[in-house]
């Protein structure tokens, strides 16, 4: 049974699919979370009101604002005076095909950009600067199996994004492993969140075939290895990367 007890961990993109089923996860482990959400809180709602308010806190961010990241970090300390795990887990992929219009086009990249990498670095700049004096923490960045065999034409903002990341995980775990700093990333394929749902529809059943084991990921296997990575339980697995897709892309 891994034990959170006495841990604040900040998960981002906490109010459904992945963020939401990590940070349940994280509760039940006996940790006390900061949530996010962009405009809804959604599931968190009733999470708080399973587990309490003292036990999480759940506050809006738009990060794909200048400035939003740095300012949600102070927000979290804030709610129990430290913060001892960071979850990267909020994430946007808007569909932008080549043949979208140059306004289109750059405003998407853009987003994409500022959510999926820019918002993550600060906040990993953050954190760092805060674990330095705090002897460690660690960080779990959801990446993707994009990252590393690509995506379709109309997402490929979105693979570059994910790729960035792992090179920003990677590099942190090599710069500040003797200062207790571990940096992890998980790579999913396809999960069984709403973003997926395209996965679903009629006529995309090619997009589960491919999976050898048959079905998109419960989100629960994803929220099973944050904890686990939090927990200090393989610390000497930092920089590495985690695919759970099903076998539907193995290196």
């Amino acid at each position: 049974m891994i034990n959170l007890e006495n841990e604040t961990i900040l998960v981002t993109g906490a109010s459904r699919g992945i963020g939401a089923a990590t940070t349940r996860t994280l509760l039940q482990a006996g940790a006390a979370v900061v949530g996010t959400y962009a405009s809804a809180p959604g599931e968190l709602e009733s999470l708080q009101t399973e587990f309490g308010r003292g036990r999480l806190e759940a506050l809006q961010c738009d990060l794909g604002q200048a400035g939003a990241a740095k300012a949600l970090w102070q927000q979290a300390i804030g709610f129990k005076g430290h913060v001892s795990g960071l979850v990267n887990n909020a994430g946007v992929m808007p569909e932008t095909p080549l043949e979208s219009d140059d306004d289109t086009w750059a405003s998407d990249w853009a987003q994409v950009m500022a959510v999926n990498v820019q918002a993550v670095a600060d906040l990993c700049r953050s954190a760092i600067g805060h674990y330095s004096v705090r002897q460690g923490g660690r960080i779990v960045t959801i990446a993707s199996r994009a990252a590393f065999r690509g995506d379709g034409p109309a997402f490929m903002h979105y693979a570059a994004s994910k790729g960035a990341v792992v090179s920003l995980m990677r590099s942190i775990a090599r710069a500040y492993a003797r200062e207790g700093i571990y940096a992890f990333l998980i790579a999913p394929g396809w999960v069984k969140t709403d973003m997926a749902a395209v996965a679903y529809e009629p006529g995309n059943e090619w997009m589960l075939e491919e999976i050898p084991m048959g079905a998109a990921a419960p989100p629960e296997n994803i929220a099973n290895m944050v904890a686990f990575l939090l927990s200090g339980s393989c610390d000497h697995a930092t920089g590495a990367t985690f695919d759970i897709n099903g076998a539907s892309y193995v290196r």
